[in-house]
């Protein structure tokens, strides 16, 4: 048989989360406009992070959405210097970084923007959020601060 050359593979993608998910959905649609929410327990004060149904604190139900600024420090990271996966295969070396931002949440994500990640990356080092844009939504990943 002999291969069709208009028919070209098609391009790999990153793994994307679902918006129909009932605890997430809220964070994931308002990444499409690039807005980073969190929820507040208006019982008694807890930051929840991954949204959920239910306070982590108090159990309450009484979920407030927030929005972070996006700015944080690195915690602690790691280096991927081997990946199988077919989206980040070819990025590596890359971070992943624990990141805690300004409003008391830790999240876990990527850093870009920088050319070594085995140097250039520090913990405490500040980091803002920079989106990956895709149709539906937006990846939340970080990078340097500029001084």
């Amino acid at each position: 048989m002999v291969a069709n050359n208009t028919d070209k593979p098609a391009p790999v993608t990153r793994p994307l989360p679902s918006l129909s998910e009932p605890d997430t959905a809220g964070f994931w649609q308002a990444t499409k406009d690039q807005c980073f929410r969190y929820q507040q327990c208006s019982n008694c004060d807890t930051v929840i992070w991954h949204p959920r149904a239910h306070c982590t604190g108090c159990t309450n139900g009484r979920l407030e959405w927030r929005e972070s600024a996006g700015l944080g420090e690195v915690y602690t990271f790691s280096v991927v210097r081997q990946s199988y996966h077919p989206f980040f295969r070819n990025k590596v070396p890359y971070a992943i970084v624990y990141v805690d931002l300004d409003e008391g949440l830790r999240l876990l994500t990527n850093m870009v923007g920088v050319e070594d990640p085995l140097e250039d990356v520090k913990i405490g080092m500040r980091v803002k959020l920079h989106w990956e844009v895709h149709d539906e939504l937006s990846i939340p990943l970080v990078e340097p601060v500029k001084d």
